[in-house]
């Protein structure tokens, strides 16, 4: 099986273990969003419609008496779209939205679905050359805000020796290395997860073979690595 049908099985698994989730009556900000909006939210899931998605999902706690439910009971409707590129919603901006709804203290079967796509996603996503829906950066940013952790998915890189691997590490890097980022990166819509300690580390040493930008060498970067990784 490949990755691709490997990150739609896991989407499909998604959808079943989250079909358990029953409709309720959704309270929310009524100067944003009308009451057929509401009505809409608290009916059968897949009669949403496709332009209500994106806006729930982007928006904040403070619109909704339940957040955390609602945004719950809309994962298969966010996470399909957008591990597909068709959200049209930050991918950072996603992924402090989970970790606001705390997804990883739902149901064990539905925090496990929602991590196997995650996986899965990210296998796909080295499996693909540059010019994909969703950027190697952006995929790694949201794996690595809503999990807490960017180790797992470098190490999982750095183990993935393939043309398109190597050519999604091309890509991360011309993209980090603008400006000098490296030094000072971010991840998350809200910046929860400080990336140059590890992300700089990773590049200068367990994938520096395969890395040929010349700005990698650069002292002034090379200053930003943490103790004992110079």
């Amino acid at each position: 099986m490949s990755c691709s049908e490997q990150l739609m099985t896991a989407l499909d698994a998604l959808d079943r273990a989250f079909a358990p989730e029953r409709p309720f009556p959704v309270g929310g900000c009524t100067f944003c969003y009308a009451e057929q909006d509401l009505d809409e939210l608290a009916g059968p899931l897949h009669l949403i419609s496709e332009d209500l998605i994106p806006a729930v999902a982007a928006e904040g706690p403070d619109h909704w008496d339940d957040f955390p439910r609602l945004y719950r009971r809309l994962v298969p409707r966010i996470v399909r779209p957008l591990v597909t590129g068709r959200l049209h919603v930050d991918e950072e901006l996603i992924a402090s939205r989970l970790v606001q709804a705390e997804w990883t203290a739902w149901d064990p079967l539905l925090a496990e679905a929602l991590r196997d796509v995650w996986v899965a996603w990210w296998r796909s996503a080295l499996d693909t050359r540059p010019g994909g829906p969703v950027s190697i950066r952006d995929t790694l940013s949201l794996v690595t805000v809503t999990t807490g952790s960017i180790r797992p998915w470098l190490d999982t890189w750095a183990a993935t020796r393939t043309p398109a691997a190597d050519a999604q590490l091309a890509d991360l890097v011309d993209d980090v290395m603008f400006e000098g980022e490296i030094t000072d990166l971010y991840m998350g819509f809200y910046e929860e997860y400080h990336a140059t300690p590890e992300l700089l580390g990773w590049l200068l040493t367990d994938v520096r073979d395969r890395v040929t930008d010349p700005r990698l060498d650069d002292p002034y970067v090379r200053a930003h690595l943490g103790p004992g990784q110079s």
